[in-house]
């Protein structure tokens, strides 16, 4: 199995705290599909306020988390890293739906497949899921962006 640990989710992202959403790679395949995980706590900043008496992730972070496996295995089909001058950038999601919803101590569980590569743009099939419940399904697209 492909599996990254923390220290190389980092080297695939260029997000950081508060906004990096994927703690680990369970396995990947280039080209083909990606599973990650983010352990959901009740520290996330965004549970001060979404909400305090009832703490729910938001679901367009649930998303976000989706967006970023993308990148990983997008990163990981080209062979290319962000410190090699490019980014992978949200361009569309279609047919997003929300049925869980996502609580601290949930392991929220990311399967990404790629559909699709239109000149520029990668089409994906996302599913979020907690204790093998389907949270959240969404389409994704995203395009890689050369830096200057």
């Amino acid at each position: 199995m492909n599996t990254l640990d923390i220290q190389e989710v980092l080297r695939h992202l260029p997000h950081r705290y508060p906004f990096l959403l994927v703690d680990r790679v369970l396995n990947y395949v280039p080209n083909e599909s990606l599973v990650a995980i983010k352990n959901v706590t009740i520290n996330e900043p965004f549970f001060q306020g979404h909400f305090p008496e009832y703490p729910v992730m938001p679901g367009v972070l649930v998303i976000e988390a989706m967006a970023q496996a993308c990148a990983i295995l997008s990163f990981k089909t080209l062979g290319k890293m962000p410190s090699d001058g490019g980014i992978y950038l949200f361009v569309g999601i279609d047919k997003a739906r929300f049925k869980r919803q996502v609580a601290p101590g949930d392991q929220l569980r990311m399967d990404v497949k790629l559909t699709r590569k239109m000149q520029s743009i990668w089409r994906f099939e996302a599913t979020a899921t907690v204790d093998g419940a389907v949270c959240s399904t969404a389409e994704l697209m995203c395009t890689y962006k050369e830096m200057a």
